[in-house]
């Protein structure tokens, strides 16, 4: 048993939002049209987390492009995603209610993400949720990305929460990483990864596909769960 947490983390992209193809579609364009790249959708899927520059490093390697140029492709990455996501953009299934009575029961959130501040923006202010979140943490606030846990210790940090007591809501192995290693339990939603691909982490309380699950109206509404 484990007490009930003091307040919520969340990633963004593929947690709040069923995106993942989007980016990788985005990415790939850009590695293939633009860059002269021959990569498979796998091979892109692979690399979805992190920075955007770490993603170009990742796969072009760490001397291919200056920081302007990363700066450039990231940017004109994230403008293709945006056009091409915006009529689809959607919080999952049963997400809004959840904020909403957490947000009712003054239970702290916070957003602690590997995106760039524009599109963090482009989902809360579309959506119209941003009220919901005491502290944002994006990209542009840290130095080293998932699966350190600076992401989601500076969000605890801002929220004046001790990091055992949050709990974080993830999609990938990385950010599930990251949250063992900041000593936070975690939530996975399965929109991009298998639950069999976090069989190496102990933090795991949870995985569904979307927030109708019984498990988050009993998050609200228990004073212990079970690990």
């Amino acid at each position: 048993m484990i007490q009930r947490p003091q307040a919520f983390i969340f990633d963004i992209n593929g947690t709040m939002i069923n995106d993942m193809e989007y980016h990788t579609k985005a990415w790939q364009r850009i590695f293939n049209e633009e860059l002269g790249g021959n990569f498979s959708w796998d091979e892109v899927k692979a690399h979805m987390y992190g920075k955007n520059a770490e993603v170009l490093e990742r796969v072009f390697g760490p001397q291919r492009f200056t920081d302007a140029e990363k700066e450039e492709l990231s940017i004109a990455k994230e403008k293709r995603y945006q056009q091409e996501y915006l009529p689809q953009l959607a919080l999952l299934p049963g997400l809004a209610a959840f904020l909403e009575q957490a947000y009712q029961q003054q239970i702290p959130m916070a957003i602690a993400s590997a995106a760039i501040t524009f599109n963090i923006d482009f989902v809360l202010d579309n959506l119209n949720i941003r009220h919901y979140f005491k502290a944002i943490v994006s990209a542009d606030d840290v130095l080293l990305s998932k699966p350190h846990p600076e992401t989601f210790l500076k969000a605890a940090q801002l929220m004046n929460i001790d990091p055992v007591n949050c709990l974080v809501f993830e999609d990938v192995p990385k950010g599930a990483e990251a949250a063992l290693n900041a000593d936070m339990s975690a939530v996975v939603l399965t929109t991009t990864h298998q639950k069999e691909e976090f069989n190496h982490l102990n933090n795991i309380l949870h995985f569904s596909n979307d927030f109708t699950d019984p498990f988050y109206s009993n998050l609200l509404t228990d004073k212990t769960l079970m690990q």
